[in-house]
């Protein structure tokens, strides 16, 4: 083949040789100037030097060598200050330095890039921003190079002697872009600079460039909230929600990032940001918004909407942990008064002294931009930060003693000393804290705070107060002294004894306002207010609530109780959604601050679901959300009244998973009665195996080929989820779908657990399945739904729509059905008066035999012992002839004998068989103690059986 030849120099074959690098150096110096005909081998021969760079920083030192000695860095800046074809060099150029900053793992190699200063040469270079490619690498790079940042590497970027650091400087000044992917990156590049620990470059960080910084920041923060609340202002029909969504997540990340830098820990950094903060942002911008109608003296603008303040306000208290700026910000909204707006009030609320003067607190833009300061900033002689030359002082311990008083400008007297400064005991000093009056007297925020939780047409206030108290609880930068002042605890309050009876009394009225029917209060309003509460009155699992609001609490849940009884149908769809919404409430815990980043929350409550908003965020629409609502209501109500007594909760769920046989148990099958079955799968796999009907479960079992009479679970499913449909074509196949228990606000069709056809070894078999499923089901949901009217109270004699009828009832329908079958067939009782099975039909005391399945608690196809009959056989004949016998209800089949032995009074003992399994019309749970009554405990758990065992009835 023949080579090219390029200025009298061969092309050699290897592209990853140091030869191949020479060749390129004479491309370089042959092309010096860039035009239209060989910008496109320029592009090349930089993206190869490139790849030979970074082959010979893992392979041949002497690559490097040769790169450095022809100083071919040289090249690119001559190259970036042409303009033909400059764009598109550059954008080469840029990603070459890029993939090269990131793929070079020798830190020599890397110094030796970074020598001669030709990086910062390029990062100062004037590039043709506005080409969007270029911004995009350009920025790339600079970040690149700040994760190459450390103690050894930060003198190549930062010249203490000039007092130049451009690979920081330039970088902040694009931290507004109009591209989100640019402001990340600079946010990315300032972090990286800070972790660095080098004294002097902290230092010009701070006094150089911290000022001018922070206060073009905080003003671009400030405008994006005004964004926020023009959207909410505009928005109430829910149109433009993907616009309020970018903007809101979009001042997240601001705070988040402000978070990480106080999390740094550079005290002198901190300062200037806290103060920028707090009198550019917080106390004109979020204080006083969600304060204004409390304050009319004071008339500051702009402003936002109280609800976006209060938002604004949680967001700060959920994100940020910084010990002086959340304390200080606490205790303006605790403590603070009207003084927090003057110059005297900025002084004070700063996070540590100052020797000048501070000015009202205002939410003004910058005097110049950031460009601007920073110039005049580096060429300055003297610092312009408000903490040059201050000497450190013990921010936290000062701002902590600080806080512990009840006001910033007034310490209390000697007449009315702290009772915590006292000379006695514990007991005593709480009882002095707890007879102390709470008053709101001189407090403005906490005034407006207490204010807003006031109810009257809708949770839109009351949700965003009780988030901002709930956040100032669990904000551990905040000392529990602060809010034990105003007899809030917090989360580490464990020796409070008392609590603000104000506060806890409006939040009872809001919870029991929520438990109306058709109320505006929303869920999520419902679980925060809970949980709050439950921080307030329990210590270490007791609770601290006086009797009277205790009553108020169970008043509150007994209401929610009647609601939920309207919704008390026989309809199956009543005990899905009762499980459905257990289930979705305890699948995962409260996530608050999730919660709250929901813009959503703060547009005015909407009722439809067309929105896309989740369920608990909004008002129900229609009767099935309704229920949904009061459902989720009545469990919210019922575990706050649990916890308050010290109680835990043990009626739901309404299955135990724990006692419910679970696939792969193995069980014992001795004197069991069991139906061989055919499953075929949809994948036409088939399989042998046995069906057993429990209370609760269809169970598939696979008998144990090493012990005899053993067999292991390989499927178990709930019967209240089955499907069974006959085979037109088979008189010997049954289509069994058991169906996946899912919330009921799940988009789309899940899974089933099962879809199979079942074969049968004869048509009686098959119909004698159906009837023992068919009826395992409806006794199921039966049994759950005389669960749930108990859990709901509900008294003895009730309408014909619940499933729950007057205990005489029961007797007087069994006594009928037996009655008329002994007057059909022409013959008494022979059941002996003394058997257990004539004390369970007579409804009298059983005595010491209790089996797990009563009679009564009998499911058709449950596992059962054959018992041998003690006089005179029955021919099989015979057995046949006797069944099915055919009635309204259906086919009533016998238990298929395994045993031909049958005693001579069969019929009898048979007939009570039926009776209590199989009498006419809805089949009731009746526990052993008493006549009609219902078939669980005291503690309203069920009898099940046994896990790993199927059991004898």
């Amino acid at each position: 083949m023949l080579r090219k030849v390029f200025g009298g120099l061969w092309k050699p074959k290897n592209p990853h040789s140091l030869d191949h690098l020479k060749y390129l150096h004479s491309v370089l110096s042959k092309n010096q100037t860039v035009n239209e005909s060989n910008k496109s081998l320029l592009v090349e021969t930089i993206r190869s030097i490139a790849e030979i760079l970074i082959w010979g920083d893992q392979n041949d030192s002497s690559v490097f060598d040769f790169f450095l000695e022809h100083n071919m860095h040289s090249f690119f800046l001559k190259f970036m200050d042409q303009k033909t074809g400059n764009n598109y060099v550059c954008v080469q150029l840029l990603q070459t330095l890029n993939i090269l900053f990131e793929n070079i793992r020798n830190e020599t190699s890397i110094y030796y890039l970074l020598s001669n200063n030709h990086v910062n040469s390029i990062i100062v270079h004037k590039f043709d921003f506005s080409d969007e490619e270029v911004m995009a690498y350009y920025i790339s790079f600079l970040k690149t190079l700040s994760f190459r940042l450390n103690q050894h590497t930060i003198h190549f970027f930062y010249n203490e002697h000039t007092n130049d650091f451009p690979l920081y400087t330039e970088a902040i000044k694009f931290f507004n872009h109009s591209e989100s992917m640019v402001r990340i990156a600079v946010r990315t590049l300032s972090l990286n600079v800070y972790r660095v620990k080098d004294e002097r470059m902290l230092k010009f960080v701070t006094d150089k460039t911290a000022a001018p910084y922070f206060s073009n920041l905080v003003w671009f923060i400030g405008n994006h909230i005004l964004e926020i609340d023009d959207c909410v202002r505009n928005d109430a029909d829910h149109k433009s929600m993907n616009k309020l969504r970018d903007v809101v997540a979009e001042h997240l990340d601001h705070l988040y990032y402000i978070n990480d830098i106080l999390s740094l820990n550079i005290a002198s950094l901190n300062r200037v940001l806290s103060d920028h903060l707090l009198n550019r942002l917080f106390i004109p911008l979020y204080i006083y918004s969600f304060a204004r109608n409390s304050i009319p003296a004071e008339d500051m603008k702009p402003y936002v909407s109280p609800v976006v303040a209060l938002f604004l306000l949680c967001q700060v208290f959920l994100i940020i942990t910084h010990v002086p700026l959340v304390r200080l910000l606490a205790w303006i909204i605790i403590a603070g008064d009207m003084e927090v707006f003057t110059e005297r009030g900025a002084t004070l609320y700063a996070t540590s002294p100052r020797r000048k003067g501070m000015v009202k607190p205002s939410f003004m833009a910058p005097p110049e931009p950031l460009d601007k300061l920073l110039a005049k900033n580096i060429l300055s002689a003297d610092s312009n930060s408000d903490s040059d030359s201050e000497p450190e002082l013990p921010v936290s311990s000062s701002v902590s003693e600080l806080t512990k008083l009840p006001s910033p400008f007034h310490v209390p007297g000697i007449a009315s000393p702290d009772p915590s400064l006292l000379s006695i005991t514990d007991e005593e000093k709480q009882l002095l804290l707890s007879e102390a009056s709470f008053s709101l007297e001189n407090r403005p925020f906490l005034s407006a705070l207490f204010s807003a939780l006031d109810y009257s047409d809708n949770d839109y206030f009351q949700l965003f107060s009780l988030c901002l108290i709930y956040a100032m609880q669990v904000n551990t930068g905040i000392n529990k002294e602060l809010l034990e002042s105003i007899q809030i605890p917090s989360k580490n309050s464990q020796e409070l004894q008392f609590y603000n009876k104000t506060l806890v009394e409006k939040m009872i009225k809001l919870a029991s306002a929520g438990c109306q029917y058709d109320s505006k209060v929303r869920l999520v309003t419902l679980e925060i207010l809970i949980t709050s509460l439950q921080m307030i009155l329990i210590r270490d699992d007791k609770s601290i609530l006086m009797d009277e609001h205790f009553a108020e609490v169970e008043g509150a849940r007994e209401e929610s109780t009647l609601i939920l009884r309207n919704f008390y149908k026989s309809e199956e769809i009543f005990l899905d959604m009762f499980e459905d919404e257990f289930r979705e409430m305890n699948k995962k815990p409260l996530n608050f601050e999730f919660i709250m980043s929901d813009a959503s929350l703060l547009l005015p409550p909407t009722g439809t679901p067309l929105t896309g908003i989740e369920f608990r965020n909004r008002l129900p629409c229609g009767e099935v959300e309704r229920a949904r609502k009061a459902i989720r209501t009545f469990f919210l109500l019922r575990s706050l009244s649990l916890s308050l007594q010290g109680l835990k909760e043990t009626c739901l769920p309404l299955s135990n998973p724990d006692s419910c046989v679970q696939a792969g148990d193995v069980l014992d099958l001795n004197n069991s009665d069991l139906l061989a079955v055919t499953v075929v799968y949809k994948d036409g796999t088939r399989q042998r195996r046995f069906l057993v009907v429990d209370l609760l479960q269809l169970i598939l079992i696979e008998p144990d080929g090493h012990r005899l009479g053993w067999g292991v679970a390989k499927f178990s499913g709930f019967l209240q989820d089955l499907e069974v449909t006959s085979d037109k074509d088979d008189s010997r196949c049954l289509y069994v779908t058991v169906h996946k228990p899912s919330s009921g606000n799940s988009k789309g069709t899940p899974t089933p657990l099962l879809s199979a056809a079942f074969t049968f070894d004869d048509h009686i078999r098959c119909m004698a399945a159906k009837q023992r499923l068919t009826k395992g089901r409806t006794k199921a949901r039966q049994r759950k739904m005389h669960l749930i009217a108990k859990l709901l109270e509900l008294p003895t004699t009730v309408g014909t729509a619940c499933p729950s009828p007057p205990h005489h009832t029961l007797s007087s329908l069994r006594q009928g059905v037996r009655t008329a079958r002994r007057a059909r067939m022409g013959s008494g009782s022979n059941t002996p008066a003394n058997s257990p099975r004539h004390s369970v039909d007579t409804g009298g005391p059983s005595g010491s035999y209790r089996p797990l399945f009563n009679a009564n608690l009998r499911v058709p196809g449950a596992a059962a012992m054959v018992r041998t009959r003690e006089a005179g056989r029955v021919s099989p004949r015979r057995s046949r002839e006797a069944s099915p016998v055919m009635e309204s209800e259906g086919i009533r089949m016998e238990p298929i004998p395994r045993n031909r032995e049958v005693r001579g009074h069969g019929g009898e003992a048979q007939e009570a068989q039926e009776v209590t399994s199989f009498e006419a019309g809805t089949t009731w749970y009746v526990g052993e103690g008493a006549e009609g009554g219902p078939a669980e405990d005291s503690s309203c758990v069920p009898d099940s059986p046994r896990r790993g065992a199927v059991h004898d009835v």
